[in-house]
């Protein structure tokens, strides 16, 4: 089965820049209700990925941190525990299972390395909930 089945397309995902603020990283987040977001480039590369626990301990070891000075801070200064490894859009679907075991959502790039959107665990578990059923 070809994985662009499953894409979501970057169109319609939400995503960061990597020369975003913390506080716009944060505000995107928040309004989205995302608790992982991509961070790409300019260019659209893919940089990493970005959850709320990189966000919460980074707060913490700040201490006084406020939105105001949110602002000032680059999102690439917050330390991320893991970014989501990304497949390449001639994935196989067995490797496409294999990252979704332990990420939300898998990201897509192409033959550059360009971010084209995402696949989400959901998606894979509900296509398979149907086939088996039906």
């Amino acid at each position: 089965m070809n994985i662009m089945f499953f894409l979501t397309p970057k169109s319609n995902v939400a995503y960061i820049y990597d020369d975003y603020s913390l506080r716009q990283a944060l505000e995107k987040m928040e309004y989205h209700r995302y608790s992982a977001i991509p961070i790409i480039n300019r260019k659209g590369l893919y940089v990493g990925t970005l959850t709320e626990g990189d966000l919460l301990w980074y707060i913490k070891r700040e201490g006084n941190l406020t939105l105001k000075n949110a602002e000032d801070i680059p999102i690439l200064s917050v330390e991320r525990r893991m970014d989501n490894l990304p497949v390449h859009v001639d994935s196989n679907m067995e490797d496409l299972i294999s990252k979704a075991l332990n990420q939300n959502f898998v990201p897509v790039i192409d033959d550059n390395n360009v971010f084209i959107g995402i696949i989400t665990r959901k998606d894979i578990i509900q296509y398979y909930c149907k086939i088996t059923a039906g």
